[in-house]
């Protein structure tokens, strides 16, 4: 067993250097396949990730009618936090409201001070869990005093609904990748079988079993997918690092982030050499199956 495992490990090689220029295309073809994958795979996991921070992020403002006393802010207060599933109530006076634009827009904003103030006072009203924000909003807005109690819900589910696009496409393209670099490796394989033809006639005449026959071109495929891994590897390891590196810091401005290299790249990159693996084994079973009777 072990040393026909060595024979079949040996004869691989020698068949990818006796097929140089078919195993450099289906090698690139792997290339290829496994960095978009790898793209693929990242974008997924970081716009899943973006949308989790978005979704956890968003509170309910609750806007109280202009010219409402104290004693009536302090009811809308205590009612906020009798609601189902309401963690914390802040309040921010429209003064504050007001300096927060003026600090982002600039000077166009410094006519509105004091009187000539058009913001509302507003309560933000944070969820026990992100589920529970839209239920939240609606109770909110049937409270005496309250203008108007918004959360974002179109932005939010727009963000939402395009980070599923994302990761159905993204998923469903990395398939046909898949499939078409199978495609290629099984034709590589095969153009090696038929030059082979007659060795294999020969050890099937002489009593040969399949497993024995099809052991090196297994090997084959695997290695084809181990070598077309490489490039990939590399990359998503130094490439997805400076991405991360000159993107994150914008990104934590806004109390966002991407996933950090070291939790998961080891993950994505195993991955992609296991792929790369059984990608080159199942076009190498494709082909022999025309060969071989199983």
């Amino acid at each position: 067993m072990i040393r026909n495992f060595f024979r079949h490990l040996l004869e691989s090689i020698k068949s990818l250097k006796r097929n140089s220029w078919m195993t450099l295309a289906s090698v690139s073809a792997v290339t290829v396949t496994l960095v978009l994958v790898g793209i693929f795979l990242a974008v997924i996991m970081n716009v899943s990730k973006l949308a989790e921070d978005i979704e956890k992020d968003v509170n309910v403002s609750v806007f109280v009618n202009i010219g409402t006393e104290q004693e009536a802010l302090d009811q809308v207060k205590n009612e906020l936090q009798k609601i189902d599933h309401v963690e914390k109530v802040t309040f921010s006076s429209k003064d504050e409201q007001l300096k927060k634009i003026q600090d982002a827009m600039g000077s166009a904003w410094q006519l509105f001070e004091e009187d000539s103030n058009p913001l509302y006072d507003v309560y933000i009203v944070s969820a026990t869990e992100p589920q529970y924000t839209k239920s939240i909003q609606k109770e909110a807005s049937k409270l005496a005093d309250v203008y108007k109690a918004d959360y974002g819900g179109l932005s939010s589910e727009k963000i939402f609904s395009i980070s599923n696009a994302v990761q159905t496409w993204g998923l469903v393209g990395s398939a046909l990748l898949i499939l078409v670099a199978i495609f290629l490796i099984s034709n590589t394989i095969r153009v090696t079988i038929l030059s082979r033809q007659r060795e294999i006639q020969i050890m099937r005449l002489v009593g040969a079993r399949n497993s024995f026959i099809r052991g090196p071109f297994f090997f084959e495929g695997a290695w084809i997918g181990i070598l077309g891994s490489v490039v990939p590897i590399l990359l998503m390891t130094f490439g997805y690092t400076q991405v991360y590196l000159q993107l994150n810091p914008e990104l934590l401005r806004s109390n966002y982030s991407l996933i950090p290299p070291d939790s998961f790249l080891w993950q994505i990159n195993l991955l992609m050499l296991g792929i790369g693996v059984v990608i080159g084994a199942l076009g190498s079973v494709i082909s022999m199956r025309r060969f071989l009777k199983f």
